[in-house]
């Protein structure tokens, strides 16, 4: 493995609602993943995450596996409805002392305390005000901020307004997939703008109570016509200014790009000044590649995802491509030159269907592929000058993965869940001695 520069940030992330449980703990309010995943046919195998792997009550257990994997930072999202129980008002003492001794325990562990404000889980309340397609949302998030900001800002190495705005957008509001269940196809646009403004005023809030930096963290996936002909080329674009620069674009000073559902009367004067206050790090999460081709007659998008063919896959069916990471981080640079921040790869990994074999062990060697060809080609984008300072691993544990349940592993940990029992993978082991070198 080739060397990385000193000081780079090697760390591990996870989510409140995958692995959090304790549901209706210390005052704890529903989210809109509590009320999705009870509603009949939304999640695979029927499950919720009420318990999920507990991490509530085990997470001393689970800051000594992030102590012995060595990492310099651990990523996790805080739950809005352990805060504010309805997304407004006076913060929960309670849920505040769970992140207190969460964060302590890992500085004391040597470990980075990376916090993510917003992981899909709305408070339930909001949802029914309207949820992400009532502005007002985005000032109770920038409220959510400040008053959790201002128990950990202290201690918090680094914040993350949003994670993956488009997905959330996208599977949650415009197919209908993921929590909530709408399903606005282009007109989900309002929900991209109410995150974004209240990003831009979660960053003001933050800027306000801490000196930590500051980062959004966006899904990207480099767009690959499924054909040579114009149309295909055509919906391609359409398709990466939706999926990578509608949550970019506006951030960096650019407003708007020409993508579907942009509705610019959504947009009132001053917010995207508000957008684009300037943050510290960029989060990169990469998954694989998208190929699309033009749709067919009488399609409502512009655009039809289609499987790339000449890749291994995934548990998940998605294609392995170590070079689309560093495909996007070139294209990253090159799109926004020197407007482009610091960048951290913010989530990278796999799902498989580990099983312990009859000693207990837990081989997972496709994951070991994966991300030693991941960790390469972060390290080839470096090389062509692309400024990333760190790479976390999705996931610690394995979790429950949203729609999915409990189907999907994608951790360096197995977790039985009837057990809650812990049992370190073979990755974790490669990923233990990679840190160390």
């Amino acid at each position: 493995m080739p060397d990385f520069p000193a000081g780079f940030r090697w760390g591990v992330s996870t989510s409140a609602y995958q692995i959090e449980g304790a549901t209706t703990v210390d005052g704890r309010g529903p989210s809109i993943w509590d009320t999705f995943a009870r509603e009949p046919g939304r999640i695979v195998d029927g499950t919720t995450g009420d318990e999920a792997c507990d991490h509530h009550h085990r997470y001393a257990e689970d800051t000594a596996l992030l102590a012995g994997l060595g990492v310099s930072a651990y990523r996790f999202s805080i739950s809005w409805p352990r805060i504010q129980p309805t997304g407004a008002g006076p913060a929960l003492t309670a849920g505040l002392d769970f992140y207190d001794r969460l964060v302590d325990g890992l500085l004391a562990a040597g470990v980075d305390p990376v916090a993510t404000l917003f992981h899909w889980d709305l408070p339930q309340a909001l949802e029914d005000a309207g949820g992400w397609l009532n502005r007002d949302t985005a000032a109770r998030f920038a409220e959510y901020a400040d008053v959790t900001a201002a128990r950990l800002g202290d201690r918090v190495k680094l914040w993350i307004t949003l994670n993956e705005p488009f997905i959330h957008m996208s599977l949650g509001h415009g197919m209908g997939v993921h929590a909530p269940g709408r399903v606005l196809l282009f007109d989900a646009f309002p929900v991209a703008h109410h995150q974004l403004l209240g990003h831009g005023l979660a960053v003001a809030a933050l800027r306000a109570r801490t000196a930590s930096p500051v980062a959004i963290a966006n899904n990207y996936s480099p767009v690959r016509p499924a054909g040579d002909s114009d149309a295909d080329r055509a919906a391609a674009a359409a398709y990466d200014a939706l999926h990578n620069r509608l949550f970019t674009d506006p951030l960096l000073g650019l407003g708007y790009p020409d993508a579907p559902g942009v509705d610019p009367t959504v947009v009132r004067d001053g917010d995207l000044d508000v957008i684009a206050a300037p943050i510290d790090v960029l989060g990169v999460n990469y998954y694989n590649p998208t190929g699309i081709r033009a749709p067919e007659e009488g399609s409502p998008l512009p655009f039809e995802i289609v499987l790339l063919d000449g890749y291994p896959r995934t548990a998940f069916d998605w294609p392995v491509a170590p070079d689309g990471l560093r495909e996007l981080l070139l294209q990253l640079r090159d799109r926004y030159g020197d407007a482009l921040p610091e960048i951290q790869v913010t989530e990278s990994g796999c799902a498989y269907d580990d099983a312990p074999d009859a000693q207990g062990r837990v081989n997972d060697p496709e994951r070991i592929a994966y991300l030693d060809g991941h960790v390469r080609a972060v390290h080839e984008a470096i090389g062509a000058g692309v400024p990333v300072t760190g790479y976390f691993v999705w996931s610690l544990l394995d979790n429950w993965e949203w729609a999915e349940g409990f189907t999907k592993r994608f951790g360096l940990v197995h977790v039985d869940y009837p057990t809650q029992r812990r049992t370190p993978k073979s990755s974790y082991a490669w990923f233990r001695d990679l840190v160390r070198r």
